[in-house]
């Protein structure tokens, strides 16, 4: 089985180590930071073979060019944004393959947040490391993206396998659950999740990862067919697209 160590860093960041006990090569996902990982690294006796990269921004790849003089580990990232991507080595895009021992991740392009965002999905672990595209409840601003594009991310990844686990690069859950519940107060999945969600946070305790079926019953950015949603936005009968786009606004001001 894969392990998966999650790696609090900064404020509110994620970052995370993926081990292959049988090939013994291990991954840092979107290392904002290289001695948290490097710590973690020693503590277990693994040595980093890989770091992926989900997009540019610095709180994503701040770690890179250290861990790459440290540990000579190859650097994979989005083609689209290579110009961006500190050391860089490997460019993917849409539907590419990564390996990483004896486990694969389809790279799938999730523009929208940035204009070059990819996210990691390993089919066999249940397991979508996503960056700043999706995340519990809420999903990424824009920067250079498009709404359109941000729009269509997310209508890729809600297609993905109900059980998978959404390891998000930030701890933004109960902010995003507290905008979810203006919009959707009778839903009783969120109210049952921000419950849950408190309770963690009072005890330190991450809210990170969720799952595509728990996002498609709470997250209000993927629930734009919601009666209440829409009666709560004036938009009802609007497009999917326009119903998004308001609430990514909204969110904006949250």
């Amino acid at each position: 089985m894969l392990n998966i160590v999650q790696i609090p860093v900064l404020t509110d960041n994620y970052s995370y180590l993926l081990h292959d006990p049988v090939s013994l090569e291990t991954a840092a996902v979107d290392p904002a930071l290289a001695q948290p990982v490097l710590d973690e690294l020693a503590k277990r006796g693994w040595q980093l073979t890989y770091i992926f990269n989900t997009h540019h921004h610095h709180d994503h790849v701040g770690g890179n060019l250290e861990l790459k003089a440290k540990t000579a580990c190859q650097i994979i990232g989005p083609a689209a944004d290579k110009h961006r991507i500190p050391g860089i080595d490997r460019c993917v895009s849409d539907r590419d393959v990564v390996m990483m021992g004896g486990y694969s991740a389809q790279v799938l392009e999730t523009h929208g947040h940035t204009s070059g965002h990819i996210v990691y999905y390993f089919a066999s672990e249940n397991a979508l490391f996503c960056g700043d595209t999706l995340f519990v409840m809420g999903c990424g601003r824009l920067f250079d993206g498009t709404i359109g594009q941000l729009w269509q991310s997310l209508q890729k990844l809600q297609t993905l396998p109900a059980a998978t686990r959404i390891y998000c690069a930030h701890e933004y859950t109960q902010n995003n659950g507290r905008f979810a519940l203006t919009l959707e107060p009778q839903n009783p999945a969120l109210q049952e999740k921000m419950a849950w969600v408190n309770q963690l946070r009072a005890n330190g305790q991450p809210t990170v990862p969720s799952t595509i079926a728990e996002e498609l019953a709470t997250n209000p950015f993927m629930r734009t067919d919601s009666v209440e949603l829409q009666t709560s936005l004036g938009l009802v009968g609007k497009s999917s697209l326009d119903i998004f786009t308001a609430m990514r606004a909204l969110k904006d001001r949250f």
